[in-house]
């Protein structure tokens, strides 16, 4: 199996509060600090000092700030209702994709015998493009992908025939223009972790990857 390195996926234990079901949002706060807001004035007005009354705009100012406070206290919590909705959202997303075919962003591998199908994203032309892939003493194994146009390149990394023991790999590909491309790794997704950054995808080949990381799915040629 590989790994993507540099991830945020942090594997964090279960039993935090994250785990914890979502609690549904209260919205009658505001409306309870609303109406203790009036019973006070109330009893200002009640309590009064008849020769010395309070000039009734002030009542008015304060009203008006109280339900500003109101209105800002709903948007607040109609905002936080609506992130959960789109994190549940995006995990039922990430669940729906078990069993599916989808391509991340990795800049590091851990290799073992399998081979690993993936593409290169290049912005402009090349007459030379080369994948290279580093190990941890910085032995350097070099694929060459030849002349190629903009656009996906694909490519796979067979370890056995390249003679690459298991291990972690960085990968790096150079070009004749110079850019530094974004490099996919194309797996199946086997199950979905739910974690404190969000759902996380255990993808065959891969390995454990962050759903931001995603950068295609769909059933592919790989797929059952």
């Amino acid at each position: 199996m590989s790994t993507v390195n540099g991830t945020r996926a942090d594997g964090s234990a279960a039993g935090t509060d994250n785990d914890l079901p979502r609690a549904a949002v209260n919205l009658s706060e505001a409306s309870q600090l609303e109406n203790n807001f009036i019973s006070l004035m109330v009893a200002q007005i009640k309590f009064q000092d008849p020769t010395n009354p309070v000039d009734s705009t002030e009542f008015l100012n304060q009203y008006s700030a109280m339900s500003q406070v109101k209105s800002m206290e709903n948007m607040t919590k109609l905002s936080q209702s609506n992130l959960v909705l789109m994190d549940n959202l995006q995990t039922l997303t990430a669940a729906g994709l078990v069993g599916q075919e989808v391509k991340v962003r990795v800049e590091s591998l851990e290799l073992d015998e399998q081979p690993i199908d993936g593409q290169v994203q290049l912005e402009f032309a090349s007459g030379k493009t080369v994948l290279r892939l580093i190990d941890a003493n910085g032995q350097k194994t070099e694929i060459q992908l030849g002349p190629q146009v903009a656009g996906s390149v694909d490519f796979r990394i067979d370890p056995k025939a390249l003679g690459l023991r298991p291990g972690e790999y960085r990968i790096e590909v150079d070009t004749e223009s110079g850019e530094t491309p974004q490099v996919e790794v194309a797996g199946l997704v086997g199950k979905v972790r739910v974690s404190a950054e969000g759902p996380v995808l255990e993808v065959d080949g891969v390995g454990s990857v962050p759903f931001y990381n995603i950068v295609e799915f769909g059933p592919g040629k790989t797929a059952v």
